[in-house]
């Protein structure tokens, strides 16, 4: 595997992740707010650069 395609598989999953955070956040919210599991949508397209940011932060648990 060449230098891009490790960059690439590398986005491709970092993406993936911050979009199962973003549904997470959505069916999390959903169940605050009373909504059936059919009423919400799915997060599509690519995360918004100018919203806030849904990738990890530096922040631990404890």
């Amino acid at each position: 595997m060449d230098t891009q395609d490790q960059a690439r598989a590398l986005m491709m999953r970092h993406h993936k992740l911050i979009k199962n955070r973003q549904q997470s956040m959505l069916n999390r919210v959903a169940d605050e707010v009373g909504a059936e599991p059919g009423d919400c949508t799915t997060i599509q397209g690519k995360p918004n650069s100018n919203a806030m940011n849904y990738d990890r932060s530096n922040a631990t648990m404890s």
